[in-house]
């Protein structure tokens, strides 16, 4: 595994898209530490070093929950706030209606219909960054009404936003709108010309750079505390095993499948035999992904950041209305658990199609092995698809539980509890299989073992060898050799900066 490391470095190509998606992961990560104008960054920095040590563990837990997926943009009010959750939600959006709507499902299977649908996604993408971007504005006038500042307004210094008002709003939402809409592009520059889903590696990144701060808390709650929270370093060993066993978990359900065996009729024509061959139809145990823990959180979220945008702190009931739809109360994870039921199976129904698979293999000649073509197969299908889901959603479910559990039950602090479990580890892990794949493709191309040499990776790198053929490595462009030089002298002025504020500060 080490030497296919080191390998990764000898194929130009490859070494090319490995530097250009890492300038690119500098760039989001620049993104955002800036602060957006007319924010006072001196108050947000001062507030947010008392703000991780005097929180109660449900604000903690909220605060984990919403700033997981910007990388601390969000609670740095930074000019890449949103993320890249808007263009996520758009495609999302998209892709359901694409799957009932008529209309759309034949634009999609028309010559340059997908290009058009991408095209509606992205207008709809400005929709809801503008909508989400006005919002945010009108909450860091306002810090009460935004859980990740909470107690910022009652420090009774300096305002957040000096200069409030129609100014400020209109800036603050073309900044982030901006910003979503830069993130969009480069999720889309890393999936061409990079390792990996632009998107989902965004996203993965946002998740990493929160794994310092919950590293932290941890050394500081089960290593170097003294005080009433501080708990026995053995737990901490407890739990490291724990976390192997949780990732090897996901691992092995992400790559499970049921292989359906397929056999092909002989067909004769002219003096040629065809056909005949046998295959197999992969059923995947999680087939709907991640997605119906985004989706339950969504719907989760959004009524709690209406209530708070609209009423904040002015009600009683409007607060609590917050905190049972926010964790860790149990009517959240009530609800939760079952919108990721509903929307397991609600994502199988709409994208696996039992009828058109066997209407396919019924046209090509197939046929599954002890089961009639046609409508039996279908039947087939869907049964065996929706054991298949019952068994992905208790996954999901009990995955989505994970962090919360670990968090009550083990003290552990709810930044790093969300490594245990739940969206960020299911993003993480497949990002980083999805990148794997991806740089032992292009090994095995260049007559390079894969990261493993024995069993079917073995064989695979035999087939490829076999198969692949020698091309020509591109040149490297000039404007590739700027964009690294401009990098390396940011992060240079980033650490002098650091240096100075800390033995300054």
């Amino acid at each position: 595994m080490i030497s296919a490391f080191a390998n990764t470095l000898k194929i130009p190509e490859l070494r090319d898209r490995i530097l250009f998606t890492l300038a690119m992961i500098v760039i989001v990560r620049i993104g955002s530490a800036i602060t957006l104008p007319g924010v006072d960054a001196s108050v947000l920095q001062m507030w947010v070093k008392e703000a991780t040590e005097n929180a109660d563990r449900g604000t903690a837990a909220l605060t984990a929950l919403l700033n997981v997926f910007s990388g601390g943009a969000l609670q740095n009010a930074a000019i890449f706030a949103l993320g890249i959750m808007p263009y996520i939600s758009a495609s999302i959006m998209m892709q359901l209606l694409s799957a009932v709507v008529p209309r759309l499902n034949k634009l999609r299977r028309e010559d340059g219909g997908q290009q058009k649908i991408n095209q509606y996604t992205r207008y709809v993408t400005i929709a809801l960054c503008l909508f989400q971007g006005f919002m945010l504005a009108k909450t860091l006038e306002n810090p009460g009404n935004n859980p990740l500042l909470q107690g910022l307004a009652m420090e009774g210094g300096a305002p957040l936003v000096p200069n409030p008002g129609l100014g400020f709003e209109l800036t603050a939402v073309v900044v982030i709108t901006a910003g979503a809409l830069f993130l969009m592009w480069i999720g889309e520059q890393v999936t061409e010309r990079g390792i990996g889903n632009g998107i989902s590696l965004i996203i993965t990144v946002n998740i990493i750079a929160a794994l310092p701060a919950g590293l932290v808390q941890v050394w500081k709650t089960y290593i170097g505390g003294t005080g009433e929270g501080s708990q026995s370093p053995m737990v901490l060993v407890l739990m490291v095993g724990f976390l192997l066993i949780v990732i090897a978990g996901v691992i092995c359900i992400t790559q499970a499948q049921r292989r359906v065996a397929i056999q092909y009729a002989k067909r004769v024509v002219g003096r040629k035999v065809y056909g005949g061959q046998s295959t197999f139809l992969p059923l995947k145990v999680n087939y709907s992904g991640v997605m119906p823990i985004i989706f339950a959180g969504a719907i989760l979220m959004f009524p709690s950041q209406i209530i708070m945008w609209a009423f904040g702190q002015k009600y009683t009931w409007a607060g609590q209305a917050v905190a049972m739809l926010s964790p860790p109360h149990w009517i959240y994870y009530a609800l939760s658990g079952l919108m990721i039921f509903f929307f397991s199976y609600f994502w199988v129904a709409t994208m696996f199609q039992p009828n058109q698979i066997a209407d396919d293999l019924k046209r090509n000649g197939g046929y599954i092995p002890g089961v009639r073509p046609g409508k039996p197969t279908a039947q087939f299908l869907d049964f065996t698809m929706s054991r298949l889901t019952f068994a992905g959603a208790m996954f999901l479910t009990i995955l989505f539980l994970l962090p919360g559990i670990v968090s009550m039950w083990l003290n552990v602090p709810p930044m790093a509890a969300q490594f245990f479990g739940g969206t960020s580890l299911l993003i993480l892990v497949g990002v980083l299989l999805d990148i794997m794949r991806q740089v032992e493709t292009h090994l095995l191309q260049r007559h390079y073992d894969g990261f493993l040499r024995k069993g079917k990776i073995r064989g695979r790198a035999d087939r490829g060898r076999a198969a692949a053929g020698a091309g020509s490595a591109p040149t490297r462009s000039t404007g590739l050799l700027w964009l690294y030089l401009a990098m390396a002298v940011i992060m240079v002025l980033g650490m002098c900066y650091y240096i100075y504020k800390t033995t300054t500060g």
